[in-house]
């Protein structure tokens, strides 16, 4: 499988992704309009976001940092967290275990 084969889904405004599901894990390439944002929320998962390409705006636990292209940000499970682009993004992040609703 190649990624330009996989659907599209835009799961939030401005947050289009595509869903790659194993039998632990789910790994989401995000491509993130500017300006598009996450409420803060929570989750059992925990997470591993990467930002492939823009800047990216995030709080983790009440602390907020703007991340570009290298960034990698580890998310503990049931950590609150938000985020906005500042550009347009692409990111990267891994669930364990496989978010279901994506």
């Amino acid at each position: 499988m190649y990624l330009d084969q996989i659907p599209s889904n835009e799961i939030m405004p401005g947050y289009h992704g595509k869903m790659v599901h194993g039998e632990k894990m789910s790994w989401v390439f995000w491509t993130v309009e500017n300006g598009a944002e996450v409420p803060e929320h929570h989750h059992p998962h925990e997470q591993i976001m990467h930002v492939v390409d823009g800047e990216f705006e995030f709080t983790l636990n009440g602390n907020t940092a703007v991340y570009t292209a290298g960034a990698v940000v580890y998310i503990p499970s049931h950590a609150p967290h938000s985020g906005k682009a500042l550009t347009p993004c692409q990111l990267m992040d891994v669930f364990s275990p496989v978010r279901e609703e994506y």
